[in-house]
């Protein structure tokens, strides 16, 4: 029997790329009794509900800024996954208190609906950007992962857990370089930050299923972080756009050659497992015998999308862009 069985489940941000394909897993796989899909944009969700046209959905117009709004829609919920964030690096750079106010707020109005209602389980989705952050973007997931972790001993005599799950570049999200590149493939030249970088990279299906095996897993106070492979941009664009001439532009404001997912402070207290590592919150309230398991890693260890050892091929790239 699944966590996910007869349970009621939320989604902040559910309209967007991540919240599609949760519901399409969760629907087609699982037995959930409803789920609820919590955003801004009522013509998404219309455009959503058309799609799926399932009895179990529910469509809450809100935003994670508004805290009164979180209380009643988190009332009778079991589970919460929370995907809502301002993510596009430029945006957030622009508009620091708006990006703030959503990342950071948002997660503590979430922390404290989730806690009086007594929900469950909380997953909060993070990025590599959160680690060692160069841009507001970064910094405010990186709160935003902290705040996750210490919730944990506000719980009191409820029962609620929160966890985080970490992880890199998807394809076919929003944002993704994929659709630049087709675009500009059209003129014969694309333009390239800096051809030494490389990124984490997952397929979309992969980080939800991800997702859904950390919440089965989850104890309260872990930041799970998924083993993917890497790829180095260059590679990316001559699958995307063969043959075109590719411009080298400089990396931009609040831009990184290389993308880390473990440092090598929180591989002092985490563990490694077949498929993911676990970092273990360094908090009283964490039970030294969770996840017993797992393998303690070497010292210095860094978890680095340039050191990876671990690469996706052309032939791998090929048959990622080809199914995004």
């Amino acid at each position: 029997m699944s966590i996910f069985d007869d349970k009621t489940i939320l989604v902040t941000g559910g309209t967007g790329s991540f919240g599609k394909k949760f519901l399409e897993i969760l629907l087609k796989e699982k037995k959930p009794k409803s789920v609820r899909i919590f955003s801004r944009g009522e013509l998404l969700q219309m455009e959503m509900n058309n799609a799926f046209n399932d009895s179990r959905l529910r469509f809450l117009i809100g935003d994670v800024r508004d805290r009164g709004r979180l209380y009643r829609a988190l009332n009778g919920v079991d589970i919460v996954v929370h995907a809502a964030a301002l993510k596009q690096v430029p945006t957030c750079e622009y508009n620091p208190l708006e990006a703030v106010k959503t990342n950071i707020d948002g997660s503590m109005n979430i922390i404290e609906a989730a806690i009086d209602n007594s929900v469950e389980k909380v997953m909060a989705i993070s990025t590599d950007k959160a680690v060692h952050p160069v841009n507001l973007y970064g910094a405010t997931k990186m709160v935003a992962e902290k705040l996750f972790v210490q919730a944990n001993t506000y719980t009191g005599t409820r029962n609620t857990k929160f966890s985080v799950v970490r992880y890199g570049n998807v394809v076919g999200s929003r944002g993704s370089v994929i659709p630049l590149f087709r675009e500009q493939a059209r003129t014969g030249q694309i333009t390239i930050t800096d051809k030494r970088m490389t990124r984490f990279w997952l397929t979309l299906d992969q980080g939800v299923r991800f997702v859904i095996q950390s919440l089965e897993m989850m104890k309260g106070g872990e930041v799970f972080v998924p083993k993917i492979p890497s790829m180095k941009i260059t590679e990316l664009a001559e699958v995307v756009a063969p043959g075109t001439t590719m411009t080298e532009i400089g990396i931009r404001a609040g831009e990184k050659l290389h993308e880390v997912l473990l440092t090598e402070d929180e591989s002092r207290h985490a563990k490694e497992f077949k498929n993911y590592f676990i970092v273990e919150p360094e908090h009283p309230f964490w039970g030294k015998t969770n996840h017993s398991d797992g393998k303690c890693l070497p010292e210095g260890f860094r978890y680095s999308s340039e050191t990876n050892d671990w690469w996706l091929t052309h032939d791998d790239l090929h048959k990622i862009v080809k199914s995004s």
